[in-house]
């Protein structure tokens, strides 16, 4: 039987596989629902698809009490809400008749999801310091291909579900999957974090103004990212009907075009997991960064099958910045913090991210194609290479110890709050904090 650290790894993987599906299922929905139920929801692609602001204002706005909640539920309890609300949710947004309550069915939705992401990665970075290998690059990297296989996954079965059984199947169907998983979550044991973490090396002292430096750009590469992120992902299957399928009844084909491009960021992630191990995050990010510019440039003028590897490629580079970017927070930032920073940046993120679904709706109807809003992703794929650029490339990351000749601050506050040992352990990792984080 796996070891307690490794159990709740994989429920955290699950967790982030649900939620990005849950998030993009009515971009494909969308296009069954024009074809379905357009006496209900009208014929547009655009209005419905806007039906989703909601969901995504609420899992951006609500990912920033998710810290301090889990703080006083304790993140295994939030964890269990994201599980069974998540479900419940998408439940209800299949059984929705109308455009009102498909809108607030989704929001409720968003709002559950929003627990997983400041929640989830903190648990994820502390299992994986806690287990045997101790490698939270290759944690989080594969933690990512789950977020991915999520994203991948959306397009296609949505769209085969409903094709052969019906929009509302598309909703109900994975909503009683996340319902189910809950219900295990529920009896697995508690995981012992102050137990398991013995097997952790403690947080090393960093320099404030480095620290400063990578939670500067880290915040702000957060709002770009999480529009660009979101954005690609709903728009993928809309580009692929409108530059290869050519037709809305070829709703499977659709769908599986979606998941090749997309699956190759899934497997760009696994990679990314291992290179950061064993080079520097700027190292990595950088060529990442490198690519969005000229891809997005490519995809809003190209025709035909060429969209597929561009797409792919592009899937590549935002998921693969992804995995770095959660890494940053997990070398940077001591493990007192991370929650609360966790929180904050989904929160600047997610705020990004729900800008995508009206303003992909938007300039699709405005100019009757995806070239506008290709474009105007390219401009922020330029801010995410100037972020790139401006974020710390230091030996240290890989060799902790270095840092101490670095002029990190003097004291035990990191070591105790890597131990994250009892109230004065806690205290004393504020302390440790307040060093790092003048």
């Amino acid at each position: 039987m796996p070891d307690p650290a490794a159990r709740q790894i994989a429920f955290v993987n699950a967790a982030h596989i649900y939620t990005h599906y849950s998030l993009l299922v009515l971009a494909t929905a969308v296009l069954g629902m024009v074809a379905q139920a357009p006496e209900a929801f009208g014929r547009e692609y655009g209005p419905i698809l806007a039906l989703g602001t909601g969901m995504f204002v609420l899992y951006g706005l609500g990912s920033l009490p998710m810290g301090w909640l889990a703080e006083r539920f304790g993140r295994r309890a939030m964890m269990a809400a994201f599980f069974l609300g998540t479900g419940g949710a998408s439940v209800l947004a299949g059984l929705a008749e109308t455009p009102l309550t498909l809108g607030l069915a989704l929001a409720v939705m968003g709002c559950f999801a929003a627990i997983y992401h400041p929640v989830g990665t903190a648990m994820l970075v502390e299992a994986a310091a806690a287990s045997p290998s101790g490698k939270i690059g290759r944690a989080v990297g594969i933690n990512g291909a789950f977020g991915n296989m999520g994203v991948a996954l959306a397009p296609v079965v949505t769209a085969l579900v409903a094709a052969r059984m019906g929009w509302h199947w598309a909703f109900v169907l994975p909503g009683a999957v996340f319902i189910a998983t809950g219900l295990l979550w529920l009896r697995e044991p508690a995981f012992d974090a102050a137990k398991q973490a013995a097997n952790a090396k403690p947080f090393p002292a960093i320099p404030p103004a480095i620290v400063r430096r990578a939670v500067v750009v880290l915040l702000a590469l957060a709002a770009v990212s999480g529009l660009v992120f979101n954005a690609f992902a709903l728009l993928l299957p809309k580009l692929m009907e409108e530059r290869l399928a050519g037709s809305p009844d070829l709703l499977p084909v659709v769908g599986l075009l979606a998941f090749l491009a997309t699956i190759c960021g899934g497997l760009t992630q696994f990679t990314v997991g291992h290179l950061i191990d064993r080079q520097t995050l700027k190292n990595v990010f950088l060529p990442l960064a490198l690519v969005q510019v000229p891809c997005l440039l490519a995809l809003s003028v190209v025709q035909g099958w060429l969209v597929l590897p561009l797409a792919a490629l592009m899937a590549a580079s935002i998921f693969g910045q992804v995995t770095v970017n959660e890494t940053m927070t997990a070398r940077y930032v001591a493990p007192a913090l991370r929650v609360k920073l966790y929180s904050i940046r989904f929160t600047i993120g997610f705020l990004g991210a729900a800008s995508a679904s009206p303003l992909v709706g938007f300039l699709h109807q405005a100019t009757g194609s995806l070239a506008a809003p290709m474009l105007v992703l390219a401009g922020f794929g330029a801010v995410t290479f100037a972020c790139a650029l401006l974020f710390p490339n230091r030996r240290e990351e890989l060799q902790p110890e270095l840092w101490a000749r670095a002029g990190g601050c003097r004291g035990g506050g990191g070591r105790a709050a890597g131990r994250g040992a009892g109230p004065a352990g806690r205290l004393s990792g504020l302390r440790g904090l307040a060093c790092r984080l003048p």
